[in-house]
């Protein structure tokens, strides 16, 4: 009986693959150049990111006196329980991710803290002392995430939830 080909015509398939990969030299060399650029530079554009938004943050929201503009609890305006409040975020001297903050109503200054993550689109609030707090201040006291940061005015939502709380702090 007489064996079948297959070995001989799978080997001369593979006799056409120099010729191929000689064709086709162009697109490997671009292929291979562009996985190279993309692999290379992906360290110092995540560093310039993270620089320009740590020298944005720290210019324009530390250290830096904000009012509430506009909140809203569920469709409900709360603006006017902040009328004559006013909030800083500190720079801390270790750190650009988190500080202390203060809060002043009327003559009475209420002191916490805030952090962000790494992208600082995460602003949590934590207002504590002097104990007790006003009540009003525990709307603000959450994890926020910027929906937009088009400064004078930062508008802030309820980080990973879909609670309708809106919050509008405005610099001075």
């Amino acid at each position: 009986m007489r064996q079948k080909n297959i070995p001989i015509s799978i080997l001369r398939k593979f006799d056409n693959m120099p010729s191929l990969l000689y064709k086709g030299r162009f697109i490997i060399v671009v292929i291979s150049a562009a996985l190279l650029l993309l692999t290379s530079c992906s360290k110092s554009s995540n560093s310039i990111t993270t620089s320009v938004l740590q020298q944005y943050f720290t210019t324009n929201l530390l250290n830096t006196n904000f009012v509430i503009q506009f909140a809203s609890d569920s469709g409900v305006d709360i603006t006017n329980r902040y009328v004559n409040d006013t909030f800083v975020l500190k720079q801390a001297d270790t750190s650009l991710f988190n500080g202390p903050m203060t809060a002043k109503r009327d003559t009475t200054i209420y002191t916490g803290t805030w952090s962000s993550n790494s992208d600082y689109s995460q602003l949590n609030i934590n207002i504590t002392a002097p104990s007790p707090i006003p009540t009003d201040y525990i709307f603000i006291n959450r994890s926020w995430k910027f929906t937009k940061k088009a400064l004078p005015v930062m508008e802030l939502a309820p980080w990973g939830s879909t609670d309708p709380k809106v919050l509008y702090m405005q610099r001075l």
